[in-house]
């Protein structure tokens, strides 16, 4: 029987790492068909919590989206999706993207050329977990016979987590997924698979997944439940800035500006059109809520990945 195309995202900041495990085993019992987890610097790693989640649970697939690029060498990263891949084959996704600026900056390590440091990331990866010896003097990443010692008895697939059109491209010609971010309704999941494709035919690829996060607000009082996402909505706006992919594909950038400038975030909670709710949120009803999550899927997403407002 195949998996339900919807899952739900356990968010770092609001659930401690001992509970990982016990909420993926209620988001499998409750019939979702995935769960995915994350790696925030500087909550808990990423990988333990997909492990966690793994041994936790018997069948629903587990991914991990997103670990950057330049947080391990490569070959750390292929070490660890192998060790998961061979103990629990064929559940684990593995997503990785260039990592959020100001935390790569904390460390000192923000790329000089973030999609270079991709391509030699998921490239060099692949080639690892295929069982190959890798050598290799690239402009970000250095490999002198490197190998894996336990590779997967099986292919993993490989994601990436990005959002800009030559990353998006990059992402269809060496990947097997992407994983897009919460706010990307229909127009930007459109607007994202033509620049995938195109990179999918540079590269000879037929598939690519594509889950999609998507903030998440349900109530029998639809009004209700529209009305508790405004907050986080209008933190991950701001966020964004009024300068940004997602919300570029609607046309909202330059009244998201005139809101932003003119009253910060309180101001956008307040008079942020009921539109942006039902472009950038699944929120409402359950029957407005399924017809949503219908809609982003028909759009192209793979799966629906619901981040709850509430995590309770």
């Amino acid at each position: 029987m195949s998996k339900v195309p919807v899952g739900v995202f356990i968010a770092t900041a609001t659930t401690p790492p001992e509970q990982v495990g016990p909420l993926a085993r209620r988001v499998e019992d409750l019939g979702f068909g995935e769960v995915w987890v994350a790696e925030d610097c500087f909550y808990y790693g990423g990988f333990t919590a997909a492990g966690m989640a793994l041994q936790a649970t018997t069948d629903i697939t587990v991914g991990l989206g997103i670990i950057s690029s330049m947080t391990r060498h490569p070959a750390m990263t292929a070490m660890e999706i192998a060790t998961l891949a061979r103990v629990h084959p064929g559940r684990f996704l593995a997503g990785i993207g260039h990592g959020v600026p100001a935390w790569t900056d904390q460390m000192g390590l923000t790329p000089r050329s973030p999609l270079t440091a991709l391509d030699e990331c998921v490239t060099s990866i692949r080639r690892l977990l295929s069982g190959e010896t890798v050598n290799n003097e690239g402009r970000q990443f250095t490999f002198r016979d490197v190998s894996l010692s336990f590779v997967p008895d099986t292919e993993v697939p490989l994601l990436t987590g990005v959002l800009g059109s030559k990353s998006l491209r990059l992402s269809g010609r060496i990947a097997d997924g992407t994983v897009l971010s919460v706010l990307a309704g229909t127009k930007y999941i459109e607007s994202a698979l033509e620049h995938i494709r195109a990179g999918m035919t540079e590269g000879g690829r037929s598939s690519h997944l594509l889950p999609t996060y998507a903030l998440f607000s349900a109530n029998r009082d639809g009004e209700a439940a529209r009305a508790a996402v405004r907050p986080l909505l209008a933190f991950y706006l701001e966020a964004l800035g009024p300068r940004n992919a997602l919300t570029e594909a609607f046309g909202y950038n330059d009244r998201l500006a005139e809101l932003l400038s003119e009253g910060g975030t309180d101001r956008l909670v307040r008079e942020m059109p009921e539109e942006w709710i039902d472009e950038l949120a699944v929120a409402g009803s359950p029957d407005q809520v399924g017809e949503r999550i219908e809609q982003l899927l028909k759009a192209g997403a793979t799966s629906v990945v619901l981040s709850p407002v509430n995590p309770e």
